[in-house]
């Protein structure tokens, strides 16, 4: 079903409806549709043993599609060596200490210190071979027009660049960037995510000038929550306008409720992310914002 040429006050006011119906039902799986191959998980390329605990989340959240990482004596015993400038990333172990004790059963008291070192993904490396890993699957998928169109007719578009591993707008490059559509199960979701960036994109300076993207904000604060529920919003918004909002809309109520829940029943956050989101929305589609 497509919203295209519906009047665009009753999509935005369907798609709403229908993303407070899902949140009220119940939390949906978060959303990040595309797939990079890592099932592994974050791994060291000389003893093959998976990192656990809070290693696996410190490692995972970097931007490198490889799981395999090292140190960097590790890559020199390998006959290649990190890159100049690299960064590395901590990760953190459990070190026993053992002392002379009587009162113990054994004599010895085992003291556990928390001790930290760090790791390079080998793709901050040269001169290493690496295993071949790559188990993402890719999906044929033929673009979409209709969200094809928005993207290209979008004024004073930002600069979007397809690949990475992550999603999202930089305000200081004013840049989109998205994984590739083969990397996603649907294609709609492909069209989702990067109108989500693209909302983002909204806030800059010389568009909206949106407080969520201009400030000096942090990750869970109010005004940085409330920026993603405007994101996620015009993403539905725009998904409803060309007819795509079937698959992907439990994504975003998802995505809505995670944040929502972040703000702790903030009654006026609906009203002002929808009013905000309903601008950048009209922007995107080159159309005058209705009076609020």
């Amino acid at each position: 079903m497509s919203y295209t040429n519906t009047n665009r006050v009753d999509v935005y006011q369907i798609i709403t409806d229908r993303l407070i119906a899902i949140l009220e039902a119940g939390t949906v799986p978060w959303r990040k549709p595309w797939n990079y191959g890592s099932e592994l998980g974050p791994i060291n390329l000389v003893s093959r043993r998976h990192y656990q605990g809070i290693n696996c989340f410190l490692l995972a959240c970097t931007p490198y599609a490889s799981s395999y990482w090292l140190t960097y004596s590790q890559a020199q015993k390998l006959g290649g060596h990190v890159r100049k400038g690299e960064t590395g990333n901590y990760i953190v172990f459990w070190k026993i200490y053992e002392k002379e004790d009587a009162g113990a059963e054994d004599g010895k008291k085992r003291l556990p210190v928390l001790r930290y070192y760090t790791v390079f993904n080998v793709e901050q490396c040269e001169g290493i071979t690496v295993p071949t890993q790559d188990t993402t699957t890719w999906h044929e998928h033929d673009p979409i027009e209709a969200a094809e169109n928005i993207i290209l007719t979008m004024p004073n578009r930002p600069t979007i660049e397809m690949g990475g591993v992550r999603a999202c707008y930089s305000p200081l490059r004013d840049h989109v960037q998205v994984p590739e559509l083969f990397r996603y199960e649907k294609a709609e979701e492909y069209y989702c995510t990067l109108f989500h960036e693209l909302a983002h994109s909204t806030g800059h300076e010389s568009r909206l000038n949106r407080e969520g993207i201009t400030g000096n904000h942090f990750f869970g604060d109010t005004v940085y929550s409330r920026e993603e529920l405007v994101a996620e919003m015009t993403a539905a918004f725009l998904c409803g306008h060309t007819g795509i909002e079937n698959a992907t809309i439990h994504n975003s109520a998802a995505y809505l409720q995670s944040w929502i829940k972040a703000l702790r029943g903030d009654k006026r956050l609906a009203i002002t992310a929808a009013a905000q989101a309903q601008k950048a929305a009209d922007y995107i589609l080159n159309r005058k914002a209705q009076t609020e």
